[in-house]
């Protein structure tokens, strides 16, 4: 490939976006040339602003592996493959394997590169690795076992030692609104900038009447994504939780009163009533698109069985989190997510009020929440303190205290927290 076109969808984007994001971008080096008719003074200034800038090793001849295995770099390689169908039928199931597993439509780089096909969840023990003839990692062991950089190298900047790195590395294509594919539509392919842009450029793999082979550097955005296929090659921030999903993979009668926290321990359901939280719906995103869905994490402080009769008693309970996650992929914006999910698996009179904290993951430092739960002995009031995990960086989308009265008076239906709506259920076991 000895071209790249730049051509512009959106008349209203700077031009010296295009020529930002091109310079950030580990790219062979190849002539470039603009597709719009612009100014021969434009020209010249592309042709120097878009010259190959990454960082070097310490021989100046080679460039560091950061920037081998950027964001940017990987979206110009995976878009240099020559994709058939098979990789493109590859990504599609492997993204949708991810969904139904309950994370975003995402195929993480370690997949890619050691189980074909398979999804964020996926049992890797049951995947074939020749289901799809050649592979996606066949091509990228290809690029880089050929590539001028790397191709003669068998130390530390080597094609073997790239693999590795990218093996290890939380990189992933994320491919939203996967549900829209046609079967057949090869993708541009673009990357996460790291910042609060709704558009950034992206490559497509081109050839013209006389079987010449070229990338053409497109603008895109999330109005594009809906239309077409678009990979956006950004970082997997949710493959070390546990969905609903996998959850109930793992034992099918978690969430009705079996198990009660996450990562806790097994509780019987005791009583003759719990608390149910039964669907989830949000009404926005809390994220640039190209960072993917939201990640939902809900949690509830309460004090479990509580039976307590004197305030000696009292002093052997202590409270307990129930905490859970839910992906909301960018598509189910504004849809109910049904499920069900034991909060309190005993419901008693005695328990006057629960805390509840609604995040939306970010990352960051470990943090607390310090609240109380409420319950009634003898017909006195007291409070139990509560400590609620979350992380410094996150979304808080809704915290404080649920009365039991609320919970009761509302039970099946739903209920407005910031902007997130939950249904919340009172159920007789």
């Amino acid at each position: 490939m000895k071209i790249i076109r730049v051509e512009f969808l959106h008349t209203d984007i700077s031009f010296q976006l295009c020529l930002r994001r091109i310079k950030d971008t580990w790219i062979m080096k190849n002539f470039y040339s603009l597709s719009t008719g612009a100014a021969v003074a434009l020209t010249v200034l592309f042709l120097l602003a878009a010259c190959e800038r990454v960082d070097y090793n310490e021989t100046g001849r080679e460039p560091v592996m950061s920037s081998i295995i950027s964001l940017p770099s990987v979206a110009q390689m995976i878009s240099s493959l020559p994709l058939e169908e098979a990789q493109l039928a590859e990504v599609h199931d492997a993204v949708s394997a991810s969904s139904g597993n309950g994370y975003d439509e995402e195929y993480t780089m370690g997949s890619i590169l050691s189980s074909p096909g398979a999804g964020v969840g996926d049992d890797l023990k049951t995947r074939s690795a020749d289901r799809y003839g050649k592979p996606l990692r066949d091509l990228i062991a290809e690029y880089y076992r050929t590539h001028p950089f790397t191709k003669a190298s068998s130390g530390p900047l080597g094609a073997e030692s790239i693999l590795d790195s990218l093996s290890s590395s939380d990189l992933q294509i994320y491919w939203p609104w996967s549900g829209n594919w046609d079967g057949k539509t090869a993708p541009v392919v673009t990357f996460d900038p790291g910042d609060e842009s709704t558009r950034n450029i992206g490559y497509e793999r081109v050839t013209d009447s006389d079987g010449n082979v070229f990338l053409k550097v497109v603008l895109v955005d999330e109005e594009m994504a809906r239309k077409r296929p678009v990979w956006v090659v950004n970082r997997n921030s949710d493959a070390g939780y546990k969905t609903i999903e996998m959850l109930l993979k793992e034992n099918p009668s978690w969430g009705e009163g079996g198990t009660v926290t996450i990562g806790g321990p097994t509780k019987s359901a005791v009583g003759n009533r719990s608390l149910v939280i039964s669907d989830l719906k949000a009404f926005r995103n809390y994220d640039p698109w190209f960072a993917g869905g939201s990640e939902f994490f809900v949690k509830i402080g309460s004090v479990e069985d509580f039976k307590a009769s004197t305030e000696e008693e009292m002093l052997k309970y202590s409270p307990s989190v129930t905490d859970f996650m839910v992906v909301v992929r960018r598509s189910q914006i504004g849809q109910t997510i049904p499920f069900k999910v034991v909060l309190v698996s005993d419901w008693t009179s005695q328990l006057e009020s629960c805390a509840l904290m609604i995040s939306e993951d970010d990352g960051g430092t470990r943090t607390t929440w310090n609240c109380s739960a409420t319950v009634k002995v003898q017909s006195k009031s007291y409070g139990f303190d509560i400590s609620i995990p979350f992380n410094s960086r996150d979304d808080i989308v809704w915290r404080g205290r649920l009365a039991r009265s609320f919970l009761e008076a509302y039970s099946d239906n739903p209920a407005r927290f910031g902007d997130i709506e939950l249904t919340f259920s009172i159920v007789d076991k």
